[in-house]
């Protein structure tokens, strides 16, 4: 009796399951678009164009003015060996008033450098060398490695580009140098310390 009943239940708990669901979907329909969307471009949905370097062929300082001097080296000195690198490559100085393609900053200053340095020290151990009772003696050779960290000064040249039409930075580079030797070593180094930086211009 008990088993019927339960059979009973169970029939009528489906017949349930198949009535008609109280719950209906039902949708909004999407608002309209605005009136601007139509004439909006969307620049973040899209990769940006690759610069085209070869359009730049001309350059001037940045604001007119040469790069500031130090007691390193003088302002002519670090401007002759920009110029002389951009010049190098295919880059040319204007001096009237046409606008340039390019404008140039350029920065030297000073910086501290940690190096280091590792020395390997020899040694003899694990035996003993000559002659003895039992025969000649041993010895064997091994390496210690010793690291030593020091400061040092360095020179760094900057060299900033600029699109003059746009004012957006194009390019920049920097690269350092010792801070040591006579006047003329400096010219020397800062000309190598320029044409280091500005080696991977334009981009490949």
């Amino acid at each position: 009796m008990k088993a019927r009943s339960g059979l009973v239940l169970i029939c009528l708990g489906l017949a349930a399951c198949e009535g008609s669901n109280p719950y209906i979907a039902t949708s909004n329909p999407l608002p309209p678009a605005p009136p601007q969307a139509a004439n909006t471009f969307d620049r973040s949905a899209y990769p940006a164009p690759q610069r085209d370097y070869g359009r730049y062929r001309s350059w001037a300082w940045l604001n007119g003015r040469l790069p500031p001097g130090s007691a390193w080296a003088d302002s002519a000195q670090i401007a002759e060996a920009v110029s002389n690198a951009l010049d190098q490559r295919g880059l040319r100085p204007l001096h009237d008033n046409r606008p340039p393609d390019l404008l140039v900053s350029a920065d030297l200053h000073m910086e501290t450098r940690l190096r280091q340095v590792q020395d390997d020290y020899g040694y003899y151990g694990g035996g003993y060398g000559g002659y003895n009772r039992y025969g000649p003696g041993y010895g064997v050779y091994n390496t210690v490695p010793v690291v030593r960290t020091y400061q040092e000064q360095v020179v760094v040249v900057r060299v900033d580009l600029f699109d003059a039409g746009t004012g957006q930075p194009v390019w920049s580079a920097s690269a350092d140098t010792a801070n040591q030797g006579d006047q003329s070593q400096r010219a020397d180094a800062i000309r190598e310390a320029v044409e280091k930086a500005m080696s991977a211009y334009p981009p490949g």
